[in-house]
């Protein structure tokens, strides 16, 4: 087995690398003075069952064709069994057709993905669950309530916590994770008048004088997490958590949240934390290379993945 990483997330792909006790593979990626993408591989991959770690997080397409000619090398170079590891898989949100003249492109970067030569897909969280079948090829979808779950019983104790889900797409999650920490469920009814945007509408479900955990997969411009928490203080919340699995915080997503009612936003380490991130008063990151390293540790032995959520 071989490791290579992009350079999406280097420090996830090493921490990985850590947990598995092997190196990443000797692999140059660079870009000529136009910007086109140059691999090498450095070290000898024939007959090597291989591992691409690359989130095709910001830039999103600069990162989706490092990977796409990452798996092309390795083809080439007659690797045994080739698994694209996409702890973040971008254009996921455009899983299906929301008017007239639009592309379905979470289909069209899958049949990239399986075109370029991968065997295998290792992700985690997808947006919709629906886009595993837009693969032709094996996918494991991995969820990374394991690890928050751990999270919330060493910082919550007792009862008095509610998990609220920020919209009605997310309710199916959002009652897993409720379950596993035997807590109460809640709603935020909300309506969208325009992309990026949205407005509290209502909350389904008692909240008064408990602590909110709101749960999501992706947190973009941040601001539903800071208009729903805003609603659950109104309706008596005592304070309103978040946790959402995939960072993309673009724009003034940090300064909106750090200047919100949010107590704490907990995101994982799927996409690279930036600089402002890191320093932000409310925004904590909780690792996922214990994760993803065993996923693939298991796949690789031809081990159960699913036994890892039991």
């Amino acid at each position: 087995m071989k490791l290579v990483a992009g350079n999406s997330n280097r420090p996830l792909a090493e921490a990985i690398a850590a947990y598995l006790d092997m190196p990443l593979a000797k692999c140059q990626v660079k870009r000529f003075a136009d910007m086109e993408i140059f691999v090498e591989l450095q070290e000898n991959v024939r007959g090597e069952d291989v591992f691409i770690i690359q989130s095709t997080s910001f830039p999103a397409n600069d990162h989706l064709m490092e990977l796409l000619i990452l798996i092309d090398a390795l083809r080439r170079s007659s690797a045994k069994r080739i698994t694209a590891v996409l702890p973040y898989f971008g254009y996921a949100r455009q899983d299906r057709r929301t008017a007239g003249r639009t592309p379905i492109s979470a289909k069209l970067v899958a049949n990239l993905i399986t075109e370029a030569g991968a065997d295998r897909v290792l992700t985690l969280d997808l947006h919709a669950g629906q886009i595993q079948g837009f693969f032709d090829i094996p996918t494991d979808n991995l969820f990374s309530a394991p690890v928050m779950v751990r999270d919330i019983k060493d910082r919550f104790s007792g009862g008095g916590k509610v998990v609220v889900s920020p919209d009605v797409g997310g309710v199916v999650r959002a009652r897993a994770l409720a379950k596993r920490i035997d807590a109460q469920l809640a709603i935020v009814d909300k309506r969208r008048e325009r992309p990026g945007e949205s407005e509290v509408m209502n909350i389904i479900g008692d909240v008064s004088g408990r602590s909110c955990i709101l749960v999501d997969d992706i947190v973009d411009s941040g601001g539903t997490l800071c208009n729903a928490a805003e609603a659950l203080l109104e309706k008596g919340a005592l304070e309103v958590y978040a946790y959402i699995t995939h960072g993309v915080l673009s724009g003034g997503a940090v300064s909106r949240i750090s200047n919100s009612m949010l107590k704490e936003l907990v995101i994982t380490d799927s996409i690279m934390p930036t600089e402002a991130v890191r320093v932000a008063r409310n925004i904590r990151v909780l690792p996922i290379d214990a994760l993803m390293g065993e996923a693939i540790m298991r796949t690789a032995s031809e081990a159960s993945v699913s036994s890892l959520f039991d």
